[in-house]
């Protein structure tokens, strides 16, 4: 275990000692599962990303300073994967995998940088926008989540003295310590760290890693984040995510094409792996639709990811679909990963158990939790709905609609032409606190 006085460190922070992202692979697995996929099938294909703050309440331009933000980004740029990050990868094992990335794949990653970005101030707010080959700006999600996000926590914590940081931390790893020992009353929990996105800094999702650890054994499964995977001994967890559907369908060439999309991609999906990434995230164009539509073979995946619908109605939704296909529920795998906090997680297990296979991804509610923790009682710790999606495709326009249309982006003409495909049954809008 590598011990870090974090006080320490956020009191006396350093270029040398603490950069936001450090390598390559302090990003999540799925991105990886998923560029393998894009630079085999789609290294054509233009996207560009955004950076989007949902918690319009916060002016994050306000917050961070841009001279700071710009020098975070381009260090990012420098990066390089090492010898051993790129041994590491080749001769893992992953999910059951000994080669989950193959030779020719990897010898064009050793020389990945990322690609330039643009940045510009908008009503209290950041423009963020990478564009260019879909292989190169798909990696920017994470490492650029991750430094918005720490940059704010740093500027929330920037003046406080050397002792009120010990006891803000010392508070917000026994807050941990609690959950901990609340999680370890579920005997068949499985659990892993989502946490990399919008968490409060690299140092304390380490510390957060390595507390479940110990405190976990074995229901604690791994961490989404590679970096923390590799140095911590633990499994890289994670699949697909929205922007496969998202930019297939921005490529539908028909509206017959665009209803197809979320399937077409799976089936490249499903071509590539197999096994327990056999997951489906049904939700970027509503889960009801997916279901309705999606081709029997989707019935004999490992299992699916619900993702913006409230966990235990999205959860019998699908429970329900199985069974109308012939299939088992109990074989099943159902991973909830939707803004899980504690709480959520003991209901969920507690109405699935024993129905059901379960995983739970825990992410900002376990990695930027300071809910009381800071002794003056500051604002600024709190964490806000941050996200980086891909807006458009060759320069057509990107949408998800989502479960919950408070997280739908895309142009609202675009927003409109898929409801017409896709439907509006059973979204309804909630808060989104993360």
């Amino acid at each position: 275990m590598v011990y870090t006085d974090i006080a320490a460190r956020t009191y006396n922070h350093s270029w040398r000692l603490d950069p936001i992202v450090r390598s390559l692979l302090d990003t999540d697995f799925y991105k990886l599962l998923m560029l393998q996929l894009i630079w085999r099938r789609h290294r054509d294909t233009h996207a560009t990303f955004a950076l989007i703050n949902r918690t319009r309440s916060v002016r994050l331009a306000d917050v961070v300073d841009e001279g700071e933000l710009r020098a975070q980004l381009d260090h990012a740029r420098t990066l390089r994967l090492g010898k051993k990050e790129l041994i590491w990868l080749a001769g893992n094992s992953f999910y059951g995998e000994t080669r989950m990335f193959e030779p020719d794949f990897l010898a064009w990653l050793a020389h990945f940088q990322l690609p330039p970005y643009e940045l510009r101030r908008v009503d209290g707010q950041f423009e963020l926008l990478f564009a260019g080959p879909w292989t190169h700006t798909t990696m920017w999600e994470i490492p650029a989540l991750s430094i918005v996000n720490e940059l704010r926590a740093r500027a929330a914590l920037r003046g406080k003295g050397r002792f009120t940081l010990d006891v803000l931390y010392a508070r917000a790893k026994a807050a941990l310590w609690n959950k901990v020992e609340r999680l370890r009353a579920l005997p068949d929990l499985a659990l892993s760290d989502f946490g990399t996105r919008r968490r409060h800094g690299f140092l304390w999702q380490r510390w957060c890693v390595e507390a479940l650890k110990e405190g976990l054994g074995p229901r604690f499964i791994g961490t989404s984040n590679v970096l923390l995977a590799m140095d911590s001994d633990l499994e890289a967890i994670g699949t697909n995510a929205h922007e496969l559907p998202m930019v297939a369908a921005a490529l539908a060439k028909d509206d017959a094409a665009l209803a197809a999309a979320p399937y077409a991609v799976l089936d490249e999906w499903r071509h590539a792996y197999g096994g327990n990434l056999l997951i489906a995230l049904p939700d970027a164009f509503g889960t009801t639709a997916f279901l309705r539509h999606a081709p029997d073979w989707i019935a004999d995946w490992t299992g699916f990811r619900p993702d913006s619908a409230p966990p235990i109605a999205s959860g019998e939704q699908i429970i329900q679909w199985w069974r109308a296909h012939g299939r088992d529920p109990k074989e099943k795998l159902l991973i909830f990963s939707d803004g899980m906090d504690v709480d959520s997680i003991e209901a969920t297990y507690r109405h699935f158990h024993g129905r059901v296979r379960l995983s739970f991804g825990w992410g900002t509610n376990l990695t930027n939790d300071f809910h009381g923790c800071d002794p003056e009682g500051l604002p600024g710790l709190e964490p806000i709905s941050l996200v980086c999606k891909v807006i458009s495709a060759n320069g057509r326009p990107a949408v998800k609609l989502s479960d919950n249309p408070e997280k739908a982006t895309g142009t609202a003409e675009e927003i409109a032409r898929y409801i017409r495909i896709f439907g509006n049954a059973d979204r309804n809008a909630e808060p989104v606190k993360v």
